[in-house]
Order: structure tokens, then C-alpha cells, then sequence
């Protein structure tokens, strides 16, 4: 998942979740991993995450 930040830049995140596991929360745990790291405040706009399943 890919959060857009403050600073212009996209912060890369890997979110390990269920099949069946909503997209909001995929992007609330993200956004909380992003915010408790050193970077730039993260946009909390659900419409501007870019989620993509891997693997």
C-alpha cells in the first residue's frame, strides 16, 4: 500500500491481512504504522492510498 505524505513523497507499506479483510482497514493499519514511524505526516485520505495485493 502506498500512502502519499506531506512531504510530496509515496511511503510504501506491507500490510499482512486475511483474504477477506476490508480495505479501510488495510489502510488504517498503514496510516497508523506510518504515523508512529520518523517520516512526514501521511494524508489520512482513504481516496488517496494506492492497495495493491501481492503474493
Amino acid at each position: 500500500m502506498a500512502l502519499p505524505a506531506t512531504d510530496g513523497r509515496q511511503y510504501v507499506y506491507r500490510v499482512y491481512a486475511p483474504e477477506d479483510a476490508l480495505l479501510a482497514d488495510l489502510f488504517w493499519e498503514a496510516w497508523h504504522c506510518h504515523d508512529e514511524g520518523p517520516f512526514p505526516r501521511a494524508w489520512d485520505l482513504f481516496d488517496a492510498a494506492e492497495i495493491q495485493r501481492v503474493g
